[in-house]
Order: C-alpha cells, then sequence, then structure tokens
C-alpha cells in the first residue's frame, strides 16, 4: 500500500514538473493568433460557467425598462464596446478580428436570450484571458444596467432606441 501512494505522489510531482517545464519553457502557446488547446478551453469554457451560476445576480433589474435609460445604454455602448463588439451593421472592425477569443459582433449574435444578471456579470467583471474588460470600476450600477438594458433589447427597440442605434459608427476597417 506504502508502495502504491509513493507511486501516485511520483507521478503528481513528475506531471507538475513537466507542466512547469512546459510553461516556462514556452512550449504553450501565449499568442492570440494560436488555437487553444482542448484541455485549456475545456477549463475556460467550465470555469466561466460555474463562476457566472454561482455570481450573476438573480434579482429584477433595478431600473426601468425606459427609451431614456435605453439610449443612455446604447451611447455607453457605443463608447466602450462597439471598437469590439460592433455597430448595427455588425461588421467587425480590426480590433475584433485580432482578438482571441473573437468578441461576437452582437448586432448578428446578440445576448437577448441570456438572463440580465448574465449580461450584467460579463459587462461587470470581462472575462479573464481574452479581450473583454471589466467595466465595474469606471461605470456605475446605473449605466452597467443601462447597458444590460440595451443588450437585452436590442432586437426589440422603439423606433427612437433604434434611430440611436443605428447611429452609432461602425468602427474603421
Amino acid at each position: 500500500m506504502k508502495s502504491f501512494i509513493c507511486g501516485i505522489l511520483a507521478t503528481l510531482v513528475v506531471l507538475a514538473a513537466g507542466a512547469y517545464i512546459s510553461v516556462t519553457m514556452g512550449w504553450v502557446p501565449a499568442n492570440a493568433d494560436a488555437n487553444p488547446s482542448a484541455l485549456e478551453t475545456w477549463a475556460a469554457h467550465k470555469s466561466l460557467r460555474a463562476t457566472i451560476k454561482r455570481e450573476a445576480p438573480t434579482a429584477p433589474v433595478p431600473i426601468a425598462l425606459t427609451d431614456a435609460n435605453v439610449i443612455a445604454g446604447i451611447k455607453l455602448y457605443a463608447n466602450n464596446c462597439a471598437a469590439c463588439h460592433g455597430a448595427s451593421d455588425a461588421k467587425a472592425s480590426n480590433i475584433a478580428s485580432g482578438l482571441f477569443q473573437h468578441a461576437p459582433q452582437l448586432a448578428d449574435h446578440g445576448v437577448t436570450d441570456d438572463p440580465e444578471g448574465k449580461i450584467y456579470w460579463f459587462v461587470k467583471h470581462g472575462v479573464r484571458l481574452t479581450g473583454m474588460p471589466s467595466f465595474g470600476d469606471s461605470l456605475t450600477e446605473e449605466q452597467l444596467w443601462q447597458v444590460v438594458l440595451f443588450l437585452k433589447h436590442m432586437d426589440e427597440l422603439s423606433p427612437k432606441a433604434d434611430k440611436a442605434w443605428k447611429a452609432v459608427p461602425s468602427a474603421k476597417l
């Protein structure tokens, strides 16, 4: 039994040493244009899903769904998000094209089917090891929720809000 446990410990030490050497020798790609390994993809997705499930708010949105709030969200999106996530034409900018993970162009691949709490979590906290920054320190709670209202309802905008959305310029390609 003692030799079995020693064998397990020796195996773990060798695996840890191998992982350390692989990372420190640069054998694990760090470049944005390399495809991630299956293990990296699995770990990132599993961790992100579990974190959102644990941390995303489930309470109702604390601000009203009004044109004023949605239009404020559109303006915040234009200033903070459109360079990566695109305008109403869904054309990816050079920045968006060069990111890995590729930023979804939200006019095409929106988040309207996601719960508001999940959208809020992404905007407030960002996503580690991607280009998605955290806006929790730069936007107020009200501003975060205004962006959420816009993103959640971007495919059912009032005429006034739709006009503001269509006025957001596409990033230069």
